[in-house]
């Protein structure tokens, strides 16, 4: 056994000396030195299993020597016994509560307490090893993400708080830039989470390879990431490093000779400039990365206060959305839509509104936060089920040839079983699908989503009514018309400025294409008698707008059948 022994007396030193090689059962390699400098250079230089420290030295204190030896990660598994001529037993606690894992009064050493109290301590101090390994291996496990090896949220925000506490010092920024995948859910679903997974893995390595060193970098939870810049003197720092991340990220991921192309947005906030403690500098960080999820993804977005409101009046929307579906709060108003030739009703669209309270909402802003929420499922769910049933009962009164118009977003046509709970509901109400037109905008098809491909064919095949909304906003595609089962096409409210020249001949090529290719045609956004004068002579099939009725409440709408119905007799 290697022992190195500490003290400032040589008499001392050689009674030590003595003792430990009067044991028979040990042989021992001894090292003496007189001064804690000594002890210092003597564990540099070699490993030794067992120190024998002085407490009281003239020049150094043996329990300095104590607390930095065990600050040295090079001690190995090193016990240190203490020995001092005091007996206090205060003394003896405080060495113990230093690191040592024996106190010895210098009166009490004999050779067989030495070497027992050498091999006590040396068991005492590898068990102490064995239990600190552990509580290691538990830290790195509650500290660490275990699929990506980088900090979790908790010990990201121990980091966060530490690096704003050391730039105070320095009077420097901290720059917290939070990452979000763009369609990761997307990739899940359609996937499956092994390649999600693998996404995540790689996409770390890209990123860690934007950073310096001393950038924390954590996973907060899902495809959200975090990264801390400290000592930032400069705005274009911030930027620099977001733009790397954006290039490296934005190239394709291949796995499994699949290519998916996936980028991130980043949202990056500044301390003391946004906020002055870590978990506000999250918070406009992530208000900041959803800003730029809604300018269009694959971008950074510096926080501004105004965000904070936007952000603010999302989640008050969001929450007032489940409130109000739980009490069934919300209203459908219908507008009908006209047969250009009869000038009668041939049908209604149905329309969500929000609930008659303030602040009210159009739908514009609310079905949005519906769909990234997923509470669309459950408003469309309602939407159907509300508008089918008041289908039945005007069928049943005035005409079983009206027809009911219900839009339908690109989240429900992905949903589980979509087709099946609509037959539920048309079966329920006893309605002809041939009555029921679903209307999907052309966003929803630009991914060119195989889902959403299959459930249109699918709601085709049971006899449902396909229509293309918004026709010639700027996504207009004519592989659209010819790629999924699109039955009518309805004109986008360009028709509203279909006042000048130019935009009839638009209006009047593409009312020409589509009759060639035997599509039906709305023209919506009707306003003017001049609008309503080019949908008969251009020979459209149905024209909706204000210029004939705004969208009204079920009770109005049974006025203007029942005036249709007297007109007809």
């Amino acid at each position: 056994m290697y022992i190195l022994i500490v003290d400032d007396d040589i008499v001392d030193r050689k009674l030590i000396r003595k003792m430990l090689m009067t044991d028979g059962m040990q042989l021992h390699s001894i090292t003496e030195v007189e001064s804690v400098s000594e002890g210092l250079y003597a564990i540099e230089d070699m490993h030794f299993d067992v120190i024998l420290l002085d407490y009281s030295m003239p020049k150094e204190d043996g329990i300095e020597l104590l607390r930095e030896m065990r600050a040295k990660p090079n001690l190995g598994n090193t016990a240190i016994i203490m020995i001092s001529t005091s007996e206090n037993p205060s003394l003896a606690l405080k060495c113990i509560e230093a690191g040592a894992q024996d106190f010895l009064p210098k009166s009490d050493i004999t050779s067989a307490s030495l070497n027992k109290a050498i091999l006590f301590a040396k068991k005492r101090f590898e068990s102490e090893q064995r239990m600190l390994e552990s509580y290691l291996a538990v830290k790195r496990m509650a500290e660490r993400d275990q699929l990506t090896g980088l900090s979790n949220r908790y010990h990201f925000e121990e980091i966060l708080k530490s690096t704003i506490a050391s730039n105070i010092r320095s009077k420097n920024s901290v720059a917290l830039l939070v990452i979000d995948i763009d369609n990761f859910k997307n990739i899940n679903d359609t996937l499956g989470h092994n390649v999600g997974d693998e996404i995540l893995k790689q996409l770390v390595s890209r990123i860690n390879n934007c950073l310096r060193r001393d950038e924390g970098f954590a996973r907060l939870g899902g495809d959200e990431f975090a990264v801390i810049i400290g000592g930032i003197s400069q705005l274009s720092q911030i930027g620099k490093v977001a733009t790397r991340i954006l290039n490296h990220t934005a190239e394709p991921f291949v796995i499994d000779n699949t290519t998916i192309s996936c980028g991130v947005s980043i949202g990056s906030a500044i301390y003391p400039t946004d906020a002055t403690h870590s978990h506000d500098l999250l918070k406009c960080a992530d208000i900041a990365m959803y800003r730029s999820k809604q300018s269009g993804k694959g971008k950074n977005s510096f926080y501004k206060e105004q965000y904070q409101y936007e952000f603010s009046r999302r989640v008050e929307i969001q929450n007032n959305i489940k409130n109000y579906l739980k009490n069934d709060a919300f209203r459908l108003f219908y507008q009908p839509v006209y047969c250009v030739k009869t000038h009668k009703i041939c049908g209604v669209e149905a329309l969500i509104r929000w609930p008659d309270v303030t602040p009210f909402y159009n739908p514009d802003e609310f079905i949005p936060i519906a769909e990234e929420s997923r509470f669309i499922n459950e408003l469309g769910n309602w939407v159907i089920s509300t508008a089918l049933k008041q289908l039945s009962q005007w069928q049943n009164k005035y005409s079983d040839t009206l027809n009911m118009a219900i839009n339908i977003s690109p989240v429900q046509l992905q949903s589980e079983c979509f087709v099946e709970k609509l037959l539920v509901e048309v079966n329920k109400y006893q309605i002809n699908t041939h009555n029921i037109t679903l209307e999907v905008t052309e966003t929803a098809l630009i991914e060119d989503n195989l889902k959403i491909a299959d459930v249109l064919n699918s709601l085709s095949v049971e006899g449902f009514k396909i229509a293309l909304d918004d026709f010639g906003m700027g996504y207009s595609s004519i592989s659209h018309l010819t790629t999924y089962p699109i039955n009518i096409v309805k004109l986008d409210k360009s028709m509203q400025v279909a006042e000048n020249e130019k935009s009839i001949k638009i209006i009047e090529g593409l009312s020409l294409m589509l009759k060639a290719l035997d599509f039906e045609i709305i023209a919506e956004g009707i306003e003017t008698q001049s609008q309503h004068f080019l949908c008969k002579e251009l020979n459209i099939n149905f024209m909706q707008g204000f210029l004939f009725s705004k969208a009204i409440p079920a009770e109005n709408i049974e006025q203007l059948l029942i005036d249709c119905c007297l007109r007809q007799k």
